[in-house]
């Protein structure tokens, strides 16, 4: 006869749980919290034109909830584009001789450019509603997030080690199941990373999203980027710290509900891991996995995605070694007949657009205002390289150390420079100081963590042994540093000055240009240029301007960043 548990027992089975209670909670909180931010999508835009923003502080809450869901939207849109553009340029040669140089022009294009550009567009799928100004916002975010995230997926892809795909066409693996079941999860520790930095990125463009301003159009939607606009505006200093405040509210929020159990969960994906390492946990992570509620709204998806998997009976997969096509030199000839065709139109047609009203000596002023950028950058990722490689290493070589400085750092890295715009105005007004030069450092400040951030990993992955051999050899002072600790990490850190220099190019446009209040300060340079003709809605001074950034961006990225990146890779590289 069968003995059945206590009727206790079965009643406790029937009980929720304290975990499926707090994962019902967030659920719940989510969808209200979304549903209230959404049901305003459908009415008239001029509702928003009508009057500013009001900086009570009363109407952070839910400006900051606004914001917060543009900024997830953004990321799940980034998401999407990055495992179908990144997969499409690593998995085909001919699409990748294409759409990896396009992702680096597209890299070098400023936010301000993508607003100018696609504000009307936008605007004109949904007339006269708050819908498209929303679609814009979203637009703006998703531009200072994805492409950093798509190279790092291409990277990945590219670096897939052979066995693994190998060991997935002997279990039967279709290419749908390598993808989600090895490519991704080798890929995932990478991304997560890059989507921390993407995100901490956009915080920094926030407020050019929210507050659109092009020529005679000007939208400022609820958000916190449109409160320190408006903020700004009216130089209420006090509004800058109610502002500042709920950020850092908002981005612990994102840390503890997202990223946290994000990197806690793609920490089981390193292939490098070494026996017996434990892995972190964290208090949501813990309530996903151990919510039955959770587990019943996933289980769908994840029968979905395991009947995907059968798609390709595994009889029709190889067995054997397999042998990869190449491409046929007909092929390759008639694309790249066609892409050069493309390119050759497009190039075209943008110079025949700027060409209108526009002269040489034009031309030539813009050229020498984006050589004046360039030396900015150049300056400041020296001085910046100067101050936190060393300071990197240190805490890299330190892991209690590096448990305390790296939250620290990413909250630093969230934080939007443009929120210290005012006290640099202030200061630069008092002072009489030159703008051109004290204007510069507000180019870095959001952008210099990248090099910090990647020293500190390069620090840490020192192995053990070589630091026993040069204790042992008494080895210290400067020749410990020349050759131990810099050749190690110099590949991490050309890879943060890389990042550092384009946000730094980014962050050009919105401090060349500064306002407070009244006050306006210029700084003679390309960003300048670029946001004074966005104001302006002089659209062929923005794409003349556009154009001639990313032409030093992707030159001084093939010349001189990708050739340094090529040889640390292959002189100091220890794996």
């Amino acid at each position: 006869m069968k003995l059945l548990p206590p009727v206790s027992i079965n009643a406790s089975r029937l009980m929720p749980s304290k975990w499926d209670v707090l994962a019902a909670f967030l659920v719940l909180g989510f969808i209200v919290l979304f549903a209230d931010a959404s049901r305003n999508l459908t009415e008239p835009l001029s509702r928003l034109t009508a009057a500013p923003l009001s900086l009570a502080p009363a109407y952070l809450p839910g400006y900051a909830i606004r914001t917060a869901l543009r900024m997830l939207i953004a990321m799940c849109v980034s998401l999407v584009f990055t495992f179908t553009y990144a997969t499409w340029a690593a998995k085909s040669q001919r699409a990748g001789a294409l759409l990896v140089p396009l992702l680096d022009i597209l890299q070098s294009i400023p936010i301000m450019g993508f607003v100018s550009i696609s504000v009307v567009p936008f605007l004109s799928l949904a007339p006269g509603r708050v819908l498209g100004a929303e679609l814009a916002a979203v637009f703006a975010i998703f531009t200072s997030q994805a492409w950093n995230m798509a190279f790092s997926f291409y990277q990945s892809l590219r670096t897939v080690p052979p066995e693994l795909t190998e060991a997935g066409r002997v279990f039967g693996l279709n290419a749908w199941a390598r993808f989600w079941r090895i490519e991704v999860p080798f890929a995932m520790p990478s991304l997560v990373w890059n989507m921390m930095m993407s995100m901490s990125g956009s915080w920094f463009f926030v407020v050019a999203a929210e507050a659109i301003s092009v020529g005679h159009t000007n939208i400022a939607l609820p958000g916190i980027g449109a409160y320190i606009a408006e903020a700004i505006d009216q130089k209420n200093l006090a509004a800058i710290f109610y502002a500042i405040g709920t950020m850092l509210v908002v981005i612990l929020i994102y840390d503890q509900l997202l990223f946290r159990p994000l990197v806690a969960w793609s920490e089981r994906f390193r292939i490098d891991q070494e026996p017996g390492n434990e892995f972190p946990e964290t208090w949501m992570l813990t309530t996903m996995r151990r919510s039955q509620l959770i587990e019943q709204m996933t289980a769908p998806a994840r029968a979905l995605m395991r009947w995907s998997y059968r798609l390709a009976p595994p009889w029709l997969l190889p067995r054997g070694p397999v042998k990869t096509a190449m491409p046929s030199r007909t092929g390759d000839v008639i694309w790249g007949g066609l892409v050069a065709v493309i390119g050759l139109y497009a190039l075209w047609r943008a110079g025949s657009f700027v060409a209108e009203g526009l002269t040489f000596a034009e031309l030539g002023h813009t050229l020498m205002l984006g050589l004046l950028t360039m030396i900015r950058v150049f300056v400041l990722i020296a001085i910046a390289s100067v101050v936190w490689t060393p300071i990197g290493i240190y805490v890299g070589l330190r892991p209690r150390l590096s448990r305390i400085v790296q939250p620290v750092a990413q909250f630093l890295a969230a934080f939007p420079a443009n929120l210290l715009f005012p006290v640099a105005v202030s200061l630069i007004v008092s002072f009489r100081l030159n703008p051109d030069i004290w204007l510069s450092p507000l180019m870095i400040l959001g952008t210099q963590w990248y090099i910090l951030f990647n020293v500190i990993a390069g620090a840490s992955a020192l192995p053990r042994e070589l630091r026993d051999v040069s204790a042992n050899l008494r080895i210290g002072g400067w020749l410990w540093w020349r050759k131990v600790a810099l050749p190690v990490v110099f590949p991490y850190y050309v890879t943060g000055a890389i990042t550092a220099s384009g946000g730094s190019w980014n962050a050009s446009v919105l401090a060349e240009l500064v306002d407070w209040g009244n006050q306006t300060l210029t700084a003679h340079g390309l960003g300048a240029y670029i946001m004074k003709a966005t104001n302006d809605g002089d659209f062929h001074h923005i794409v003349l301007g556009i154009a001639v950034l990313s032409v030093f961006v992707v030159t001084v990225n093939r010349v001189f960043w990708r050739p340094l990146y090529r040889y640390a890779e292959r002189k100091f590289r220890l794996t």
